[in-house]
């Protein structure tokens, strides 16, 4: 790659990463962050889902 696609390739990335930090801010700004907090925070997860992924109750894997 030549220095100059280098260079454009450069601009073009730290352009896309300002663009995608100044949509997080804007869609906290309107969502006042609660969405967020709540994904975070897992609370829009099943009471039993927290845990972690523990498999469904009442199956069983076959041994070969």
């Amino acid at each position: 790659m030549t220095e100059q696609a280098k260079k454009v390739a450069k601009q073009t990335e730290d352009r896309l990463e300002d663009l995608a930090e100044t949509v997080r801010k804007k869609f906290d700004k309107v969502t006042e962050g609660t969405y967020r907090d709540r994904v975070v925070a897992g609370r829009f997860a099943a009471p039993g889902d927290r845990g972690g992924d523990k498999g469904r109750a009442g199956t069983e894997r076959k041994q070969d």
